[in-house]
This record gives structure tokens, C-alpha cells and sequence, in this order.
């Protein structure tokens, strides 16, 4: 996965927006506005009549390159995630006030917008505008409907913002140190903040909390502490960094006790949230997050039929298989059972735990070789790509992530997180490796890096709609990395072998179950027995993998089902071109043209596609 897409979600930045006071003023008023979903009605508008550069064209532009620039100086953590450091030594409070700055905001440019007429607008232009108006009406229901500020505790935390003023190299380190000094300042009231922002928080998201803050007082420690003394601050500087240092490592700690002393009552299950959010808020949360023109649950819907569909095609390879590895056995009849003995034969070959990350690393550049010897995709080798373990700030949420830089730091390193495998008890370690065998890791590593993530977020550095960037769209993300799997398999790679489509057809089904979990937890109530029984008996998981996952649905909602719903509507798109266009129809152009719209919504990059295809013909 792209790590919450690139860390800050929408409701992480706004996880920060206020102190819910015993009165509450922000009752919400109706939202207005643009619906993601009936883009493809308003887009394939004809625009042959429409100027390039329309007064409402140069109206829009403007008005969003304002909007972008306060939106950083309220979000200034989100604006360091994107590359731009003009406010890095800022630190925004979460504090009743902010989220009323952050309403007014909202409230404010979605008026605005508003008046801009989209029938005057490009196809690009009424896109980007659709986009905006999205995200300004999320960012009013997360304020005064969703309210996650009052009960997901994970959602405060500084470090992210920290690590990377630390370990990009922006500007010089003493340059940075300097901000990173001066963004301290606020860190205690953050975490004052923070304690009186929560009421009753959901018990997930407050075990994660402990873990992540745990890990957030790695960037401040001592390795901080020696980049501090080799630097050329002066002697004063370097006093009251160490104040301020001391300072915010009171305030996480004094953080992390409440926390504890909370999770020491939940026995009294009264007294915590229910992380399940329901099928009101999970709609609409799915409306604003997925944007693909269907509800959630016309997309769980099509997951069951689609889990059936793999099946058969499992079945199929299992029986091919069988001769191979169990000659001398009966094939059972039960087909799940069948299927999950190739599997678990299949899952014997995996690296050790020492040797995880060494193997992830090793194959990135087979993956590079193969992409330019079938000319898939141009790729920019001068984009650093750098493997890592996960950062203790991160871990506990996903097996493995991409971080990636913004728009405005384009030749920053890309880090590809994975989790330390090193460290685990052999027991885990090894239902982790079985997971992740030989086969299974070829697939991770193309959709995390080559031609998954990475290759698409270098991509979307290189759009011009910023717009259609910095407010990315979580289906069209990781549908894209799921797609990469497919197309890469289909390509030829690891030569059409059985035990490898196999297993790819494994990984797939975990997208297509991933939205059956996701909905059956947050909407139909489903308990973590019911979970992993789906997830291992039919999904074919191993207990550790599965374990995570239920975790990670009562950690997250509607996220999970960004998988399938961008890639059904990925491979739905390709097959679309290939008919229009037939024999000129080019798989590399295809993709190419596909990233090259940024992190849009996949209905929103059709409508562009098509239009484009008109407009040639």
C-alpha cells in the first residue's frame, strides 16, 4: 500500500482539527456541491467549443492556487509530506480553535468554487473542480459528522513531520535543525491538545496509538541528539534545542500514560467507541474516499461474486498442480481444501527472516530489466528508490508501504517500508514468510515498487494539475499497483509458470476480500472468529497475515476496499480503449497517457482518455 497515502489521509489531517467542548456549535449545515460520481456525464460534455484558456478556466486556476497556498499554512505537516517546507517550522495545534480555522476555510472556498461556472470550463478544468469540491465537502462531513478527532487517538501524532525534516535533504542540516528546533515549540501544546480533543476513543485505534507514539520517541532520541552535537549550531542554539528536546519527549511520554491509563479501562467497554462506524457513515465515507460511481455496497456485492470467479480459476491451476507436487494423493474432493493444499506446498519455498528485506532489494531491478525489455512503461531510474525497515513511528499497520515525495520535492527518495521481519519470534516469523514466500514476494515488490507505486507516484509528480496530485485519490493509487500485478504477469513475467500465476491469483483474491471484510466488519457487525475464517479458509491466509488484516479492518474503514474498486475500474477502462482504438490501441501509450493525470479518480481519467480520443479523431 502507499502509506496512508503518503502518511496524511484526509481524516489524518484532520484527526487535528479541534477540541470538542462540552457544548458542541458545530452542528453541520448541508453539504453542497459536486458529486465525484457524475463526472462522466458532465465531462463527456463536448469541449470543442470551450477556449483553452477561458476567463473561467484562468478564474478556477487562480482561485485553487490560492486555496492550495492557505491550505498549507493550515495543514503544515500534509504541506512537508508534499515537498514544501516553506512551513516547515510550523506545527498546527489540535485545538478547538484550528478545527474552527479549518471549517471556516472549508465553509469558505466551497463557496467560492461554487460560483465558478462548469459548463465554461475544459474537460481539465471541470475535473480538477469536481476534485476540489470533494475534498472541500469531506472536509466539512469529517469535521461535523465523522468527528475522528474525538475517538481515533492514533490520529496524534508529530513524528512524521519530524523524520522527515530530519532525513530529507532539502537544505543544508544545520538549516533543518534550526526548524525542527523551532517546530518543537508547539509539540507540548499539540499533545494538551490532543488530550482534550479525545472523548471517548474506540480501543483499536488506542492500542495503535501506544504502539506508534512508542515508536515516535525514536525520532527524537539519540541519534537526533549526535546529529545535534556534530552540528555547527552555536552553543545557545544548541541549549535550547535540547530544551525544547526534553520538552517534547515529556509531552509524548505524558501522552502515551494517559493513553495507557485509558486502555487500563477497557474492561468497561461502555466507555469506548465503537470502532465499527455503520452503513450511514461508511456510504458516505466510501462516497467521498473511493469515488467510483457505485455504493459500497453494490462494490461488496460484486467482491462475493468475484471471490466465486477466483476460485474456479484457483481450482483449475490447483488440478494442473496436483501431479506435480502430490502424485501419489487423492485430489480432495472439497475444493477449498484442494486449493489450499497446493498453496501451503507452494508456500515452503520463502526466504529466512535475516534475509526478507535482502531478497525485496535484490529484485527491484529484475523487475526494472523486465519493464524495459517489454516496453510497459518509460521509467526514471534518476528517482531514488530506497528500501528500509519500517520506522517505529509507522509499524503496526501494514506488512509493507511506499513513502514518496511531493510535487514540490520531486528528486527526494522514495523509501520503500517494509516490515522487520528480523525481529520477529520464529513462530510469526515464519506464518509471515509462508505468506510472503518466493512466489508472493515477486507480487509484492510489483506492486509496491516496479511498476506499482513507486513508478506511478513518480508519474504523478510530473502531472500539471496539481489539483488532480496533492488531492489524491486512494482507488486509482492502489487499483494501480493492483493492476501493475496483472498486467505484469500477463506481460510474461516469470514466464507464464503455474506455481506463479497460482499464487498471483491468491494475492488477487486478497483485494477482492479485503472489501468483503472491510464491509461485513464496519457495516454488518461481522466478529474477529467470522473474519479469519474468511480470510484463511477462503481467502487461504496464513494466521499471522490474517490476524493483521482483522486488525487493520478495525483500524481503518472504507481504505480497504480501494484495492478492487480501482482495478475492476482499471482493467474495465483498458478493455474500453482497446475497442475504440483496435489495432492502433498501444499498451505502453496506454499507461503512460493513464498516469499521466496524477492520482485522479479512474471515472475522472477516463472522461480525460476519451476526451482526448475525440478530440484526435
Amino acid at each position: 500500500m502507499k502509506q496512508l497515502m503518503t502518511v496524511f489521509t484526509l481524516a489524518t489531517l484532520l484527526c487535528a482539527c479541534g477540541e470538542k467542548s462540552g457544548q458542541t456549535n458545530d452542528a453541520i449545515d448541508e453539504n453542497g456541491g459536486s458529486d465525484i460520481s457524475t463526472l462522466s456525464s458532465e465531462a463527456s460534455q463536448t469541449t470543442a467549443d470551450v477556449h483553452p484558456h477561458s476567463n473561467a478556466d484562468q478564474s478556477l486556476q487562480a482561485l485553487s492556487n490560492q486555496m492550495i497556498e492557505r491550505m498549507w499554512h493550515l495543514f503544515p505537516s500534509w504541506a512537508i509530506s508534499n515537498g514544501y517546507y516553506k512551513v516547515a517550522e510550523m506545527l498546527e495545534v489540535p485545538d478547538k480553535h484550528y478545527r474552527q480555522q479549518v471549517l471556516g476555510f472549508a465553509r469558505e472556498y466551497r463557496n467560492h468554487f461554487s460560483r465558478i461556472k462548469q459548463d465554461e470550463l475544459d474537460v481539465n478544468e471541470r475535473t480538477d473542480l469536481a476534485l476540489i469540491n470533494n475534498f472541500l465537502d469531506e472536509t466539512i462531513w469529517n469535521l461535523t459528522q465523522f468527528k475522528s478527532f474525538e475517538w481515533d487517538p492514533s490520529q496524534y501524532n508529530v513524528s512524521h513531520g519530524f523524520a522527515l525534516i530530519l532525513n530529507t535533504d532539502y537544505a543544508p542540516l544545520d538549516d533543518r535543525l534550526r526548524t525542527f528546533s523551532n517546530r518543537m515549540q508547539n509539540v507540548p501544546a499539540y499533545y494538551v491538545a490532543a488530550e482534550k480533543s479525545l472523548r471517548n476513543p474506540a480501543a483499536p485505534q488506542l492500542v495503535l496509538a501506544i504502539q506508534q507514539n512508542e515508536g515516535a520517541k525514536s525520532v527524537f532520541g539519540e541519534d537526533l541528539e549526535q546529529k545535534l552535537a556534530a552540528s555547527g549550531l552555536s552553543d545557545q542554539e544548541k541549549e535550547l534545542f535540547n530544551i525544547r528536546l526534553d520538552a517534547s519527549r515529556k509531552a509524548i511520554e505524558e501522552y502515551i500514560v494517559l493513553l495507557q491509563t485509558l486502555q487500563a479501562q477497557m474492561d468497561n467497554a461502555d466507555s469506548f467507541s465503537d470502532f465499527r462506524i455503520g452503513e450511514k457513515r461508511y456510504e458516505e465515507k466510501f462516497h467521498y474516499d473511493i469515488q467510483i460511481g457505485m455504493s459500497g455496497e453494490e462494490l461488496y456485492r460484486r467482491a462475493l461474486r468475484e471471490k466465486d470467479r477466483l476460485h474456479l480459476k484457483m481450482d483449475e491451476l490447483a488440478n494442473r498442480l496436483w501431479p506435480k507436487y502430490f502424485a501419489d494423493e487423492p485430489r480432495p474432493k472439497d475444493v477449498l481444501v484442494k486449493i489450499s493444499k497446493v498453496l501451503e506446498k507452494l508456500s515452503e519455498h520463502h526466504a529466512t527472516k535475516e534475509s526478507f528485506k535482502a531478497e525485496v532489494e535484490k529484485q527491484i531491478p529484475q523487475l526494472v530489466a523486465f519493464v524495459k525489455e517489454k516496453d510497459l512503461l518509460s521509467l526514471d531510474e534518476e528517482k531514488p528508490l530506497v528500501v528500509r525497515t519500517t520506522p517505529p513511528y509507522m509499524q503496526g499497520f501494514a506488512v509493507a508501504s511506499i513513502n514518496a515525495p511531493g510535487p514540490y520535492d520531486k528528486g527526494a527518495n522514495t523509501y520503500y517500508n517494509v516490515m522487520p521481519v528480523a525481529e520477529m519470534p520464529d513462530n510469526r516469523a515464519e506464518s509471515f514468510l509462508r505468506e510472503y514466500n518466493t512466489y508472493l514476494m515477486q507480487i509484492l515488490n510489483i506492486h509496491e515498487a516496479i511498476p506499482g507505486h513507486y513508478t506511478q507516484l513518480v508519474y504523478a509528480n510530473q502531472s500539471p494539475s496539481l489539483i488532480k496530485n496533492i488531492l489524491g485519490n486512494g482507488a486509482m493509487i492502489e487499483g494501480w499497483a493492483v493492476y501493475a500485478e496483472r498486467m505484469m504477469l500477463e506481460a510474461g513475467y516469470g514466464d507464464f509458470s503455474p506455481e506463479l500465476w497460482m499464487m498471483y491469483y491468491k494475492w488477487n483474491l486478497r483485494t477482492v476480500v479485503n472489501t468483503i471484510l472491510d464491509y461485513s466488519v464496519q457495516v454488518k457487525g461481522m466478529e474477529e472468529s467470522a473474519a479469519l475464517e474468511l480470510l484463511m479458509k477462503q481467502g487461504f491466509q496464513q494466521q499471522a497475515e490474517a490476524m493483521g488484516k482483522w486488525r487493520r479492518a478495525t483500524l481503518s474503514q472504507v481504505q480497504l476496499t480501494s484495492y478492487f474498486a480501482g482495478y475492476m475500474d482499471i482493467m474495465a477502462l483498458r478493455e474500453e480503449i482497446k475497442q475504440l482504438l483496435g489495432d492502433q490501441f498501444n499498451l505502453k501509450q496506454f499507461h503512460e497517457q493513464f498516469l499521466s493525470y496524477g492520482n485522479a479518480p479512474v471515472p475522472v481519467i477516463r472522461e480525460l482518455m476519451l476526451a482526448d480520443i475525440k478530440k484526435k479523431n
